[in-house]
């Protein structure tokens, strides 16, 4: 039998009235909800819809009939094929109001929160550059361009970059990245040179074989530079042909490390680290205290911004240094240490080891001595007996992950019955969740908004929990 061809559906004139989760536009078209990728707010376009359900599609922009006065040229020539800065496109304002207006309608909406009282979101003083960390991959599978298939020429397959959405195995080769100040395009680009230069193998996704995997590169505000390639299958003297590059051409790297990863995932948690030259971390500063940053270290990516964050997350708790504090998901142990000196006790736990063995490093290099941290499950180590013996809280600081925090958790929380809960999350949705049953025994006393990834869709959010009398 022929299969029949889909006839493509073409709407003319759709007005984006809003943004949904995942940063897509929203437009509508008699009864159906349209969601369309790189539309913005005031824009008028047409579209063709590209899957359909009963109530909603999704849609592609074909014209872009009326531009939104929030529009702005995207920095970045990559823009709309990478994966990443998806609101390039949209000026700065109006990304802080759609950012708060996502934390005001998952707290209204899921959570059942009263938000006339948020305060306004704090803007991120770099708005490009701002990363401290990013990591690229090595692909024999470039990304071609329409143009580039429809010359059917030789091109170079080889690249060094990001994934392309929805395409694991194609990555777009990256000529300028606006997230990381130099010298990190400087390395990708130099690299990336000098391994094709070299006929050194770059990695097949699909076959998973080839020389070189990924590119790590790890800045901080006080100039360290930490450089991580991680290998394949190498050949010959393939490392030491890069490592011995990397450090004539960057006599500035601080950390020069390698891995060999031949599993199927890049993770590299569960690799060995080698060190080629200097030390196996690095350092940042944040106010008068100082953290020691490894190659599998978590640290929020936004170093200065997250300063902002901190300094709201210490207020919003309100210490007078006689409290005992938990701090939940502490990851290395950057909130509990910046709190510490303004409370009596801080306990940190985290269900990562090495973070909590960083964690205690942080509190050693800082002469922080009322701190004490614990690795383990968060539902499994936050029982009674622990609480027993490290005694009940009087500030609960809790920084989950984009899940939320487990049910069990929740409800240990709220049997705990501290004065007061600061609650940090990257996800207003499952902290809305979350609320939705603290707010059984806490009242929601103060909400800020803080935006740690400009140009993004993504948001962090501040909520205080204070105990109802």
């Amino acid at each position: 039998m022929r299969k029949t061809v889909r006839e493509k559906i073409r709407i003319n004139n759709v007005e984006i009235i809003d943004i949904a989760e995942g940063g897509k536009g929203v437009g509508k078209a008699e009864d159906l909800v349209l969601f369309i990728p790189h539309a913005i707010p005031g824009d008028v376009v047409d579209v063709e819809i590209q899957r359909k359900k009963k109530s909603f599609a999704e849609a592609n922009v074909l014209e872009l009939k009326t531009p939104s006065l929030h529009r702005t040229e995207a920095l970045c020539k990559h823009f709309g094929v990478c994966g990443g800065c998806k609101w390039q496109h949209m000026n700065y304002d109006a990304q802080l109001f759609y950012k708060q207006k996502s934390v005001e309608d998952a707290l209204s909406r899921i959570g059942k929160v009263d938000t006339s009282s948020i305060e306004a979101i704090l803007p991120s003083e770099n708005t490009t550059y701002y990363r401290n960390k990013l990591e690229y991959t090595f692909s024999n599978q470039r990304w071609l361009t329409p143009d580039e298939i429809s010359r059917n020429e030789e091109f170079e397959r080889n690249a060094l970059g990001f994934h392309v959405p929805l395409r694991f195995d194609k990555i777009l080769a990256i000529n300028h990245c606006y997230l990381q100040a130099d010298p990190s395009n400087a390395i990708r680009n130099s690299l990336n040179d000098f391994a094709i230069q070299k006929g050194i193998s770059f990695y097949d996704l699909r076959k998973h074989e080839g020389a070189l995997r990924n590119l790590i590169i790890r800045n901080t505000s006080i100039g360290e530079l930490m450089v991580i390639v991680v290998f394949g299958y190498p050949e010959g003297d393939n490392i030491n042909d890069v490592m011995s590059f990397l450090q004539a051409s960057f006599p500035e790297i601080t950390s020069l490390l390698y891995i060999v990863n031949q599993k199927k995932n890049d993770t590299i948690f569960d690799q060995d680290i080698h060190v080629f030259t200097g030390r196996d971390h690095i350092f940042e500063a944040m106010a008068d205290l100082k953290f020691k940053i490894g190659a599998k270290s978590f640290y929020q990516t936004n170093s200065l911004q997250a300063h902002e964050l901190y300094k709201i997350t210490k207020d919003f708790s309100g210490l007078n240094g006689t409290e005992l504090v938990y701090d939940l998901y502490t990851g290395a142990g950057t909130i509990a240490n910046f709190v510490a000196k303004d409370a009596r006790k801080v306990i940190g736990v985290e269900y990562v080891p090495t973070a909590i063995e960083d964690a205690k490093i942080n509190s050693d290099i800082n002469g922080i001595e009322n701190t004490d941290f614990f690795a383990g499950d968060m539902k499994d180590i936050l029982n009674d007996e622990f609480i027993a013996l490290h005694g009940k809280p009087d500030v609960i600081i809790t920084d989950p992950p984009r899940a939320g925090m487990h049910p069990d958790v929740v409800e240990k929380i709220l049997e705990i019955g501290a004065e007061k809960i600061v609650y940090v999350s990257c996800n207003a949705a499952t902290q809305a969740r979350d609320l939705t049953v603290l707010t059984h025994k806490y009242d929601v006393s103060r909400i800020k908004p803080v935006d740690m990834f400009p140009h993004t869709q993504h948001v962090e959010n501040v909520v205080l929990l204070t105990l109802k009398k």
